[in-house]
């Protein structure tokens, strides 16, 4: 792996972390052969807005039991099930981080459904062309220094027709969030970009946009609703902070002080590769 892919996984692995979630689980109450999806949302859905942010995405796009989905930079996994149990779509994850790919899977057959992982680069994808009719990519463009790269590759592994719904953490002013934040420790793993850079390398892949919409003011609604539920119940023993370690609240603070300030805000944009 290069160096830049060295810290991004230094920045997300988390030795031992399936087994953190499965002793929460437990400690929780949960039978870990009968696990849910509702029993891991808390966890899974490492991205602002969490499983609402998911489906807010997904019911604009056209998806089935017939739609091959590819989800770049998967996590350890939540939107890749919750697309396989809502929806019946066929689901590969793909990710970086071998830990997560682990995790995923494990967590995956604790809840019956038969979706793949793999480890790799979203920047050179190990899929041959024209492999899927929707590709997402949930806050991971934050990790890609190439946004050119990236979009050349989901429109090689797209088919014509095809869809590439992207829901990141982009540039809308000046400055950036401090470090650390959820995506980077520090700053020469950080490649937070404009929508622009996103749309230009979108079009310079022969990708059409379709939607845009900035979620800053959900963004910082979702915060104060956490947080306010935090304030009153507690944190859940099965958390994201268990997927961001030890400093998970200043990652959160930092993060949610860029939005605030106009720094950030996560933004959808939705693309699609033209039939010829």
């Amino acid at each position: 792996m290069t160096n830049l892919s060295d810290l991004v996984v230094g920045h997300y692995a988390n030795r031992g972390l399936f087994a953190l979630i499965a002793d929460g689980l437990k400690t929780a109450g949960k039978d870990l052969h009968s696990i849910t999806l509702n029993d891991l949302k808390s966890v899974d859905e490492f991205h602002i807005g969490g499983v609402q942010a998911t489906n807010d995405l997904l019911t604009q796009l056209k998806i089935g039991r017939e739609t091959d989905v590819l989800d770049i930079g998967s996590g350890i996994g939540g939107p890749a099930r919750h697309m396989a149990a809502e929806y019946g779509a066929k689901v590969i994850g793909l990710d970086l981080t071998p830990e997560f790919v682990d995790t995923a899977s494990q967590l995956t057959k604790l809840t019956n459904l038969k979706i793949k992982f793999k480890v790799g680069s979203a920047l050179d994808m190990p899929f041959a062309g024209d492999s899927f009719d929707l590709a997402t990519l949930i806050h991971v463009g934050m990790n890609l220094p190439d946004k050119g790269k990236l979009f050349s590759e989901a429109a090689r592994v797209l088919r014509a027709g095809g869809s590439f719904a992207i829901y990141d953490v982009m540039r809308v002013g000046d400055g950036h969030p401090n470090f650390p934040v959820p995506w980077a420790s520090a700053p020469e793993a950080s490649f937070v970009e404009t929508r622009e850079v996103y749309q230009a390398a979108a079009i310079a892949a022969g990708f059409v946009k379709q939607t845009e919409r900035t979620r800053a003011e959900f963004a910082i609604e979702y915060f104060k609703n956490l947080k306010a539920g935090i304030l009153k119940s507690g944190p859940p023993l099965v958390g994201l902070h268990l997927v961001m370690g030890a400093d998970a609240q200043i990652k959160i603070t930092n993060m949610v002080k860029g939005i605030e300030n106009g720094h950030v805000a996560p933004i959808e944009m939705i693309f699609k590769k033209p039939i010829r």
